[in-house]
């Protein structure tokens, strides 16, 4: 698994407690107090660092290859996925795969990111950098979900749309421009999630909704800490201080209002835990759509609409 430079000290207590352990086991020799303090020191160790984690840390962890992906989430969270293709214009899109799907019981129409794992999956999946036609099949799918008037669930997990040549030839910007008008007018509930990274407009093309959720370890912003370092610091190696100056963390989104709500993570990250992540963000999922099904469509649009004019308030002294 691939280790992040701040978890090296607990790798190094998980190779001397492996020692031990062997150790023991290979001479017949009673070593229990040895490992029980050695096993408290790698929990402490743990704990201190997990809890404790910058903002730049949050973002390696949000980039970690083995973190679940959006198919991921499905596979363990959702049930009856039938998946849907094509934007009826150019063609299909696999960084943005959605369709029909079941979460508690409740029919939904899930849509989101999907990157791979591997240099091929990647070149499927582009790397999770939608098309313009990722975000029309997204749109078209949250009009199918009105249509039948289905919750729709965004899956967010982007360092940003595709910023190619033939993206832009195809209006990348309109489409998701379009999507942001529209999604303020869908007449069904909308909950979207921001799995790992939440990068850009590619991220707020699929986010426009009633709530949204992050995971403990995701990051949501306008550009990559490394793009803003290039900006202000005139070099990518000043990407923490700028991880950190731009309040892209969840504990910081949620304290600015920007987030509705952060959906804890198993200790060290989602990668660690696949089931029990999934297991906690349909448990999120469920509860937000239980408390939007009591607003009627006219409560869900003022209430979708003064949600989104509120941000940038602020007060001064």
């Amino acid at each position: 698994m691939q280790l992040l430079e701040f978890e090296k000290p607990i790798a190094e207590l998980e190779r001397e407690l492996e020692k031990l352990r062997v150790k023991a086991a290979s001479q017949n020799i009673d070593m229990s107090a040895d490992i029980a303090s050695m096993e408290a020191k790698l929990a402490e160790t743990r704990q201190a660092i997990y809890e404790n984690l910058t903002p730049w840390q949050r973002v390696q962890i949000a980039r970690h290859t083995q973190r679940p992906f959006m198919l991921d989430y499905i596979a363990h969270a959702f049930s009856d996925f039938c998946e849907l293709h094509g934007d009826r214009h150019i063609g299909d899109d696999h960084s943005m795969p959605g369709g029909f799907a079941r979460i508690g019981g409740r029919r939904v129409v899930v849509i989101g990111h999907q990157k791979g794992r591997n240099t091929k999956e990647n070149l499927h999946r582009n790397f999770g950098s939608a098309h313009p036609e990722g975000y029309r099949k997204a749109m078209r799918l949250m009009k199918l979900a009105e249509k039948f008037s289905l919750p729709v669930i965004a899956m967010i997990d982007t360092p940003g749309a595709y910023p190619g040549i033939g993206a832009e030839e195809r209006n990348i910007a309109e489409a998701i421009a379009f999507n942001l008008r529209e999604m303020m007018l869908l007449k069904v509930p909308v909950v979207a999630v921001v799995l790992g990274e939440g990068g850009s407009g590619g991220a707020l093309g699929i986010g426009v909704a009633d709530r949204v959720l992050m995971l403990e370890n995701a990051y949501y912003s306008v550009i990559s800490p490394e793009g803003c370092a290039a900006i202000l610091w005139k070099h990518r190696k000043h990407a923490p201080e700028a991880a950190e100056a731009m309040k892209l963390a969840a504990p910081d989104l949620l304290k600015l209002g920007l987030v509705d709500g952060v959906i804890a993570e198993p200790t060290g990250g989602a990668h660690h835990d696949h089931a029990a992540t999934a297991a906690a963000l349909s448990e999120a999922i469920l509860s937000n759509l239980d408390e939007l099904a009591k607003l009627n469509t006219q409560q869900l649009l003022d209430a979708r609409y003064a949600k989104f004019r509120a941000f940038g308030d602020w007060e001064g002294k």
